[in-house]
């Protein structure tokens, strides 16, 4: 059973760049036919989708994030990261990591989640 667990910073000041690790076990990353992507919750906000690196290793970023957003892997630990430059309040918010079949908030029965991160971004 695949597990998929967020790392990094609780706190970030303001313009820094956050990152977020998300390391997963039970399955490899490279495999499968599945997008390993970055979803978060503002506070009192629905979730967003942000990015996602598939298993052949291609990157996709949503519009709204795409300026400051990067993603990438860690083959050899069977991790991805999320990168989010120029950091600001409005980047507060639980920051999850999924393996999905699709792009997007898409939800599919194969859908796993990890249990989240907060982040809280200082002014």
């Amino acid at each position: 059973q695949v597990q998929l667990q967020e790392s990094g910073p609780g706190l970030v000041e303001t313009s820094r760049t956050l990152s977020l690790t998300c390391t997963v076990s039970g399955d490899s990353i490279t495999t499968g036919d599945y997008y390993w992507s970055w979803i978060r919750q503002p506070p009192g906000k629905g979730t967003e989708w942000m990015g996602a690196i598939s298993s052949r290793g291609r990157t996709y970023y949503s519009s709204s994030h795409r300026s400051r957003t990067f993603i990438s892997w860690d083959t050899l630990q069977n991790q991805f990261t999320l990168q989010l430059s120029s950091v600001n309040p409005e980047d507060t918010a639980v920051y999850y990591c999924a393996r999905k079949k699709d792009l997007g908030l898409v939800r599919s029965s194969d859908d796993s989640w990890g249990q989240g991160t907060q982040v809280t971004v200082s002014s």
